[in-house]
């Protein structure tokens, strides 16, 4: 999970962490995703802006010469399931069983992890609810104990009883 990154809001891999689980050159997959363009649309990959790029370099992305010469393809889940179509080899194969276990893993995390935030909601809306209803039973308490406090002695209307005189 080291190796997935969040770019655009998206959780990425970078070319260069993919050639090297794929035990090729950065160069060699990069051509062989050229060739095969048509299996890349923007939602699998998609190259890193000069900002973007510029980011990254300063974070990790040097090489003994000073720095990668162009822009890191990122390719999201479904790009690293459309490579194992593109760099066939046995090693390919296996290394994306691995990462798409570790992406579906995340996902769940994030389902997880929402579905917590979504009760936690529900229970703060249940407490604010009876927040309210127990100021509301305060309030009418109060006018109560007011009317009372403040209520006139009326005089009894009727017949008086004899030690009432």
């Amino acid at each position: 999970m080291e190796k997935i990154y969040i770019v655009r809001d998206k959780n990425v891999m970078l070319d260069m962490d993919l050639a090297e689980l794929y035990g090729v050159g950065t160069k060699v997959l990069k051509q062989a995703v050229r060739r095969n363009i048509d299996r890349f649309p923007d939602d699998f990959m998609f190259e890193l802006s000069f900002e973007e790029f510029t980011i990254l370099r300063s974070q990790f992305v040097t090489s003994r010469w000073g720095g990668a010469r162009y822009a890191p393809m990122a390719f999201t889940e479904q790009g690293v399931a459309m490579l194992s179509s593109v760099v066939n080899s046995k090693k390919a194969i296996q290394v994306n069983i691995q990462i798409m276990r570790v992406f579906t893993r995340m996902r769940e995390m994030l389902i997880n992890t929402l579905s917590l935030k979504l009760d936690i909601e529900e229970i703060k809306k249940k407490l604010e609810n009876q927040e309210k209803n127990i100021e509301l039973v305060f309030t009418y308490l109060d006018e109560l104990i007011e009317k009372q406090e403040n209520s006139n002695q009326r005089s009894r209307v009727g017949f008086k009883r004899k030690d009432e005189s």
